[in-house]
């Protein structure tokens, strides 16, 4: 069974949560085809593949095209991988602490994660999303830090969305780019989550 889905247009993370229904529908061995519009979704649409144990491949098939292809095996298209439970996951929603002054606030932010570094128990991942994305990228005092704790085995994500509206995709520099469907999945399942 071979199957082309068209994701253009829409946003994160319909593209994931589509391939995933069409992933599901498959009885045998065969190929999803899926169009998307941003090198975003074909990342997020690489790590499900990935995450699943399918091969995965993609190419630019024109401007603002991209197709992603994933191989299916009948096995896995029959028992979908189960979410894992998480440990503790800390969100990162604005590059600053708190309601008050924004310096203030982004100087409490860097202290946070700075003592992240030292913690007793480290989260099992940091998420990332709206402002909080600069924290993970070019420029962000929070760098060594958080590349610290990415090699103590704390997992790094920062929402693909978010990177692209603040035009920030090309400057990530630790982690991995994540979508809204994972981060609801991690939150979901997550044995802990702190809010700083």
């Amino acid at each position: 069974m071979n199957k082309t889905l068209d994701c253009r247009g829409q946003a994160c993370p319909l593209p994931v949560v589509n391939a995933k229904k069409a992933l599901a529908q498959f009885t045998g061995d065969g190929e999803l085809a899926v169009l998307v519009d941003n090198e975003t979704a074909v990342k997020n649409l690489t790590k499900l593949a990935s995450s699943s144990g399918l091969a995965v491949s993609s190419s630019q098939t024109g401007e603002n095209v991209y197709q992603v292809n994933i191989q299916v095996k009948a096995a896995g298209a029959e028992q979908p991988e189960a979410a894992a439970a998480a440990g503790s996951v800390v969100v990162i929603s604005s590059n600053a602490m708190g309601g008050g002054d924004e310096q203030l606030g982004k100087a409490l932010m860097k202290s946070f994660i700075f003592a992240l570094t030292n913690a007793t128990e480290l989260p099992e991942q940091i998420i990332c999303y709206n402002s909080g994305a600069f924290v993970t990228c070019e420029g962000s005092d929070s760098l060594a830090d958080l590349q610290a704790l990415e090699q103590a085995g704390v997992k790094i994500a920062t929402c693909g969305t978010c990177l692209n509206f603040y035009g920030l995709t090309e400057k990530l520099r630790v982690g991995t780019v994540s979508n809204m469907y994972d981060i609801v999945q991690t939150l979901t399942t997550a044995r802990l989550v702190i809010r700083p």
